[in-house]
Protein backbone atom coordinates (compact mmCIF):
# COMPACT_ATOMS: atom_id res chain seq x y z
CA UNK A 1 0.00 0.00 0.00
CA UNK A 2 1.25 3.47 -0.89
CA UNK A 3 1.98 5.82 1.94
CA UNK A 4 -0.29 8.87 2.01
CA UNK A 5 0.92 12.25 3.17
CA UNK A 6 -1.04 15.25 4.38
CA UNK A 7 0.26 18.19 2.38
CA UNK A 8 1.49 21.21 4.30
CA UNK A 9 -0.05 24.56 3.42
CA UNK A 10 2.10 27.55 2.59
CA UNK A 11 1.43 30.97 4.09
CA UNK A 12 -0.29 33.73 2.13
CA UNK A 13 2.80 35.90 2.65
CA UNK A 14 4.92 33.28 0.84
CA UNK A 15 2.96 33.53 -2.43
CA UNK A 16 5.18 36.09 -4.24
CA UNK A 17 8.32 34.08 -3.49
CA UNK A 18 6.58 30.83 -4.46
CA UNK A 19 5.54 32.36 -7.80
CA UNK A 20 9.17 33.30 -8.48
CA UNK A 21 10.25 29.74 -7.69
CA UNK A 22 7.60 28.26 -9.99
CA UNK A 23 8.77 30.53 -12.81
CA UNK A 24 12.37 29.42 -12.26
CA UNK A 25 11.41 25.74 -12.29
CA UNK A 26 9.64 26.23 -15.63
CA UNK A 27 12.75 27.93 -17.02
CA UNK A 28 14.97 24.98 -16.06
CA UNK A 29 12.51 22.46 -17.56
CA UNK A 30 11.26 21.12 -14.25
CA UNK A 31 7.63 21.84 -14.97
CA UNK A 32 6.47 19.09 -12.62
CA UNK A 33 8.00 21.13 -9.76
CA UNK A 34 6.39 24.34 -11.05
CA UNK A 35 3.05 22.51 -11.24
CA UNK A 36 3.40 21.39 -7.63
CA UNK A 37 4.16 24.94 -6.44
CA UNK A 38 1.20 26.33 -8.43
CA UNK A 39 -1.09 23.77 -6.81
CA UNK A 40 0.22 24.78 -3.35
CA UNK A 41 -0.47 28.45 -4.09
CA UNK A 42 -3.95 27.71 -5.45
CA UNK A 43 -4.81 25.82 -2.26
CA UNK A 44 -4.72 29.13 -0.36
CA UNK A 45 -5.47 31.57 -3.21
CA UNK A 46 -7.70 29.57 -5.54
CA UNK A 47 -8.48 32.47 -7.89
CA UNK A 48 -4.92 33.71 -8.45
CA UNK A 49 -5.06 34.39 -12.19
CA UNK A 50 -1.29 34.61 -12.68
CA UNK A 51 -0.85 31.20 -11.05
CA UNK A 52 -3.72 29.62 -13.00
CA UNK A 53 -2.01 30.70 -16.24
CA UNK A 54 1.33 29.41 -14.97
CA UNK A 55 -0.29 26.09 -14.05
CA UNK A 56 -1.67 25.73 -17.60
CA UNK A 57 1.80 26.45 -18.98
CA UNK A 58 3.52 24.07 -16.56
CA UNK A 59 1.06 21.32 -17.44
CA UNK A 60 1.39 21.83 -21.18
CA UNK A 61 5.18 21.81 -20.80
CA UNK A 62 4.70 18.17 -19.77
CA UNK A 63 2.56 17.07 -22.73
CA UNK A 64 5.23 14.92 -24.31
CA UNK A 65 5.14 12.61 -21.29
CA UNK A 66 1.49 11.83 -20.63
CA UNK A 67 -1.04 13.42 -22.92
CA UNK A 68 -4.47 12.33 -21.64
CA UNK A 69 -4.03 13.06 -17.95
CA UNK A 70 -2.23 16.35 -18.61
CA UNK A 71 -4.92 17.61 -21.00
CA UNK A 72 -7.63 16.65 -18.51
CA UNK A 73 -5.95 18.85 -15.88
CA UNK A 74 -5.49 21.66 -18.42
CA UNK A 75 -9.17 21.55 -19.40
CA UNK A 76 -10.16 21.66 -15.72
CA UNK A 77 -7.96 24.74 -15.16
CA UNK A 78 -8.74 26.86 -18.24
CA UNK A 79 -12.34 27.77 -17.26
CA UNK A 80 -11.00 29.24 -14.02
CA UNK A 81 -9.17 31.96 -15.97
CA UNK A 82 -11.65 34.83 -15.76
CA UNK A 83 -10.32 37.21 -18.43
CA UNK A 84 -11.93 36.17 -21.76
CA UNK A 85 -8.87 37.16 -23.82
CA UNK A 86 -6.46 35.21 -21.60
CA UNK A 87 -8.79 32.20 -21.46
CA UNK A 88 -9.03 32.10 -25.28
CA UNK A 89 -5.31 32.71 -25.78
CA UNK A 90 -4.18 30.06 -23.30
CA UNK A 91 -6.73 27.57 -24.62
CA UNK A 92 -5.03 28.12 -27.97
CA UNK A 93 -1.62 27.61 -26.37
CA UNK A 94 -2.82 24.31 -24.86
CA UNK A 95 -4.16 23.07 -28.21
CA UNK A 96 -1.01 24.17 -30.04
CA UNK A 97 1.23 22.38 -27.56
CA UNK A 98 -0.99 19.31 -27.81
CA UNK A 99 -0.49 19.34 -31.57
CA UNK A 100 3.27 19.71 -31.18
CA UNK A 101 3.30 16.77 -28.74
CA UNK A 102 1.45 14.60 -31.28
CA UNK A 103 4.01 15.61 -33.91
CA UNK A 104 6.92 14.69 -31.64
CA UNK A 105 5.50 11.35 -30.52
CA UNK A 106 4.53 10.28 -34.02
CA UNK A 107 2.76 7.01 -34.61
CA UNK A 108 -0.33 6.02 -36.52
CA UNK A 109 -2.78 8.88 -36.88
CA UNK A 110 -0.50 11.40 -35.18
CA UNK A 111 -0.40 13.67 -38.23
CA UNK A 112 -4.19 14.02 -38.25
CA UNK A 113 -4.34 14.48 -34.46
CA UNK A 114 -1.63 17.15 -34.63
CA UNK A 115 -3.46 18.86 -37.51
CA UNK A 116 -6.75 18.87 -35.60
CA UNK A 117 -5.10 20.28 -32.47
CA UNK A 118 -3.30 23.01 -34.43
CA UNK A 119 -6.50 23.98 -36.27
CA UNK A 120 -8.28 24.12 -32.90
CA UNK A 121 -5.50 26.36 -31.59
CA UNK A 122 -5.89 28.64 -34.61
CA UNK A 123 -9.63 28.97 -33.92
CA UNK A 124 -8.92 29.93 -30.30
CA UNK A 125 -6.27 32.42 -31.40
CA UNK A 126 -8.82 34.03 -33.74
CA UNK A 127 -11.23 34.38 -30.80
CA UNK A 128 -8.44 35.94 -28.73
CA UNK A 129 -7.43 38.23 -31.59
CA UNK A 130 -10.98 39.59 -31.83
CA UNK A 131 -10.90 40.73 -28.18
CA UNK A 132 -7.19 41.45 -27.70
CA UNK A 133 -5.95 44.52 -25.87
CA UNK A 134 -4.57 47.30 -28.06
CA UNK A 135 -1.00 46.63 -29.11
CA UNK A 136 -1.14 42.93 -28.19
CA UNK A 137 -0.65 40.78 -31.28
CA UNK A 138 0.40 37.62 -29.42
CA UNK A 139 -2.58 35.65 -30.77
CA UNK A 140 -1.67 36.64 -34.34
CA UNK A 141 1.94 35.54 -33.81
CA UNK A 142 0.77 32.14 -32.49
CA UNK A 143 -1.80 31.74 -35.31
CA UNK A 144 0.95 32.37 -37.86
CA UNK A 145 3.18 29.80 -36.14
CA UNK A 146 0.45 27.16 -36.39
CA UNK A 147 -0.19 28.05 -40.04
CA UNK A 148 3.51 27.69 -40.84
CA UNK A 149 3.73 24.35 -38.99
CA UNK A 150 0.83 22.93 -40.96
CA UNK A 151 2.14 24.29 -44.28
CA UNK A 152 5.68 23.01 -43.70
CA UNK A 153 4.74 19.47 -42.60
CA UNK A 154 3.14 17.28 -45.25
CA UNK A 155 2.20 14.64 -42.64
CA UNK A 156 -0.13 17.19 -40.99
CA UNK A 157 -3.47 16.75 -42.71
CA UNK A 158 -7.10 16.21 -41.80
CA UNK A 159 -8.15 12.67 -40.96
CA UNK A 160 -9.43 10.86 -44.03
CA UNK A 161 -12.08 8.22 -43.56
CA UNK A 162 -11.34 5.04 -45.46
CA UNK A 163 -13.77 2.26 -45.97
CA UNK A 164 -12.89 -0.82 -43.97
CA UNK A 165 -13.17 -4.05 -45.85
CA UNK A 166 -12.42 -7.19 -43.91
CA UNK A 167 -10.36 -9.79 -45.66
CA UNK A 168 -12.52 -12.72 -46.70
CA UNK A 169 -11.11 -16.18 -46.74
CA UNK A 170 -11.92 -18.54 -49.59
Amino acid sequence: MREQFKLKPISKEAIPRAIQKAERYRLINQSWAAESICRDILEIDSNNQQVLVMLVLALTDQLAGGHATVMKAVHETLPRITDPYQRAYYTGIASERSGQAHMLRGGMGSGAMAYDALKDAMAWYEKAEAIRPAGNDDAILRWNTCARLITANSQLAPHVETAYEPALED
